[in-house]
Formats: structure tokens, sequence, C-alpha cells
């Protein structure tokens, strides 16, 4: 039997689409989702978290890690100026394109390496996928967060019990800006990083 993983390029579980009802942005809304992607059945409590505690998205935002897309979309229905989504998870990608569509909100939803390699960013906001191993999510934060334009923000949630301190120390001697613990609920922490 295969296991799936929502870093799964392409989940062996079937396709079988639903629609659920979150909160975005303020308002109630339909998306659809599937099972072997991130969180198929709501919001999860640590993307909650993010949403609450970042500001109104500037210029062009980033979301790292999209899964079926509750931050890109926030962003966007938010009125960031463009958003681009990555994930390796194709049937994420796919769920995310048509959930912006059923939103009427414009959302790029790419593979990382589809992403043009000069793009930059003013807004990251991720909730990164811990779970992929030390080695593997700093590579990710190493291929991403450089990407931030001068000025620009990002914003993770991590768990605490997942690393989240250690995780911010890490970032801290990258040299990619100044990082702080804004926010922390419910075991989540929220970290800054200003370019």
């Amino acid at each position: 039997m295969t296991e799936d993983h929502y870093f799964t390029a392409r989940p062996a579980s079937a396709d079988e689409r639903r629609t659920i009802r979150v909160t975005l942005a303020g308002r109630d809304v339909e998306v659809e989702t599937a099972p072997g992607i991130f969180s198929p059945g709501h919001v999860d409590l640590g993307t909650q978290v993010l949403l609450r505690q970042v500001p109104d998205p500037r210029g062009r935002v980033l979301d790292v890690g999209c899964g079926w897309g509750p931050i890109a979309l926030e962003a966007a229905l938010r009125g960031a100026d463009s958003v681009t989504a990555v994930d390796v998870n194709e049937r994420a990608l796919d769920l995310l394109r048509r959930n912006a569509a059923r939103l009427g909100v414009a959302v790029a939803a790419a593979l990382p390496d589809d992403v043009p390699a000069g793009a930059t960013f003013d807004t990251i906001w991720s909730n990164p996928p811990i779970r992929i191993g030390k080695e593997a999510l700093h590579a990710l934060l190493t291929t991403w967060l450089p990407r931030l334009a001068p000025g620009g923000e990002a914003y993770l949630v991590v768990q605490k019990n997942l690393g989240a301190d250690s995780l911010a120390r890490w970032i801290a001697e990258q040299g990619w800006g100044t990082v702080e613990k804004v926010g922390s609920s419910k075991g989540f922490r929220v970290l800054r990083i200003s370019a």
C-alpha cells in the first residue's frame, strides 16, 4: 500500500473531489478539496493562526507550500497586487486553480521550477511543510526567502513543539533579514523575516 504525503508530487489516493465551507478574508466561501493534499477537510490551525496575525499583503505575494490554497486565496481576497503560489503536489495546484476561479480571484499556481528564477516578492506567507525533514525544509527556505524584495516581509507559522525557535535561529544565521516572533497562539509561533 502506498502512503500519500501532502508533499507527494502525484498522490496515489483516489482523486475524490468534495466541496467544503471555510472562512477566508472574513467571508464564508466554498472551496474544493480532495485526499492526498495537506488539510483537505478544513483550514488547519497553523494557517488560521498565521492569517489572524499577518497584516494586509503588500505588492507581489508568494505562498510557499500552498496546498488547496487558503493562504493564497486569502491574500488575493485581501487585495494583493499579484499572488504566486507554489507546491510540489500537482493535485493541490489543480485545486487551487479551481478555487481561485470559483472565488473570482487571480492566483498563479505553479510548480517551484516554473517560477522565473529572477522573480522577487514583497510579501511571503507560508505554513511551511515541516514534516519533509530539516534538510529539505532548509533547502526549501533557502530557495524562497532570498526572493524577498528589499523592504519585503515574510511570515511563517511553525508549531512550537516542531522546532519553531530553532528554525528562527537558523533563519537569522542565514543573513536574509531580521527575524522576530510576532505572534504565538495554540502552540504555534508566527515568525516575521524583514528584508
